[in-house]
């Protein structure tokens, strides 16, 4: 696989535009994607909560409602 650059011109409204139409999931994977390539934070925020998953620390949604 080479790494060719490819550069493109394109407008914030046209970029305005293509997301208006992405489902919400779709819309929900791009402000992910956006926020992993922006905050190193949150990428080591998923780790943790994978390995906390995997680790079985976890808690119901009515128990972490109580602990507030």
């Amino acid at each position: 696989m080479t790494n060719d650059i490819i550069q493109l011109e394109i407008t914030r409204q046209q970029i305005i535009e293509a997301v208006k139409k992405l489902s919400d999931d779709e819309r929900d994977n791009l402000i992910e994607d956006l926020l992993a390539q922006a905050s190193p934070d949150y990428l080591e925020s998923i780790r943790e909560a994978r390995e906390d998953y995997r680790q079985g620390r976890v808690l119901t949604h009515d128990e972490a409602s109580r602990k507030e």
